[in-house]
């Protein structure tokens, strides 16, 4: 799914990028791969791009760009739930602190949320979720 320009899984990394998470792991099962192509280079698409002078697009479609080792997937072979696709991942987390982001909503404000957590985890090394209130009309399908 698309917001403006971008997919919201964009939005997301780049919420994590500017609150300091530089690895990212993504669970994912059958039929994902174009989560794992976005995040690819694009040699083709670049060399395009400059041979046409639309050095505006190159820039932003560098900028999505992730370093070899930034990025990682992992399967979740049956849809057990977030708790499991997080235990998928477990080998790849350790003992390190980490963040599950999911990018089905998008939140403005002055202060990103995930910045906001990143700030809290550094004073308590505590475990936190971030919620938000929501009118009982729109959680009815």
């Amino acid at each position: 799914m698309t917001l403006v320009d971008r997919p919201l899984v964009q939005y997301a990394i780049d919420e994590a990028r500017a609150a300091g998470i530089k690895e990212f792991i993504f669970v994912t099962s059958r039929g994902k791969s174009a989560l794992e192509d976005y995040f690819d280079n694009a040699p083709q698409l670049e060399q395009e791009l400059r041979r046409k002078g639309k050095d505006e697009l190159l820039e932003i479609l560098k900028s999505t760009n992730m370093d070899s080792g930034e990025i990682a997937y992992m399967r979740q072979h049956k849809p057990l739930g977030l708790g499991h696709a997080v235990w998928c991942a477990r080998r790849f987390i350790a003992n390190e602190p980490f963040a599950v982001i999911l990018p089905d909503d998008v939140i403005a404000a002055e202060k990103p949320c995930l910045q906001q957590m990143v700030e809290a985890f550094e004073e308590t090394q505590s475990n936190m979720v971030a919620a938000m209130d929501v009118p009982d009309n729109a959680t009815q399908s």
